[in-house]
């Protein structure tokens, strides 16, 4: 499989390109998700309110992830009513967790790849299902994005590898 060297970013809290790109990745984040809802349980299935993390995370560094994994989901309840109340934490769970791994194998691997990427998914959506469990104490329903939301993480794992090796990185 072939590899991309990327050139990575590690933006501060004090510089004004963290708010900025923060802001652009979460209106992607807003936007996604509102497409996806026109399929039917398309949000269920395709997973898109982690979408733009992954790529702020790995292009941009934990703290830009980590601002657009909080704001994304909080911004998309209040303004749209969805993620509901009740699945809330558990998806600010997963997305914070996205952020901080993607941010790490970005910094550790210093390239792009479908494994790496493909890792990054595979781990907060293992640690995000086990901490989803012990939040509602269902496995059932911890484990629903491994169940139904493959065609998600495959959006996540294919389509940011896409869009940080083509669009980001030209």
């Amino acid at each position: 499989m072939k590899t991309t060297t990327i050139r990575l970013y590690s933006l501060a809290y004090n510089n004004v390109k963290t708010y900025f790109a923060t802001a652009l990745f979460i209106l992607g984040n807003l936007v996604l998700p509102q497409l996806c809802h026109l399929i039917p349980q398309g949000g269920l299935t395709l997973l898109p309110i982690y979408f733009f993390t992954l790529i702020a995370a790995y292009k941009y560094g934990w703290k830009v992830g980590l601002l657009t994994a909080v704001f994304s989901p909080v911004l998309n309840h209040l303004l749209f009513g969805m993620p509901p109340a009740g699945v809330l934490p558990a998806i600010l769970l997963k997305s914070v967790l996205l952020a901080v791994v993607a941010g790490y194998a970005a910094n550790r691997f210093k390239r792009i790849s479908i494994p790496v990427l493909a890792l990054v998914v595979l781990a907060y959506q293992f640690i995000g299902t086990l901490g989803e469990w012990a939040m509602v104490g269902n496995l059932a329903l911890a484990f629903q994005d491994f169940r139904i939301g493959i065609p998600g993480m495959g959006l996540q794992i294919l389509g940011g590898y896409l869009f940080i090796k083509y669009l980001v990185y030209k």
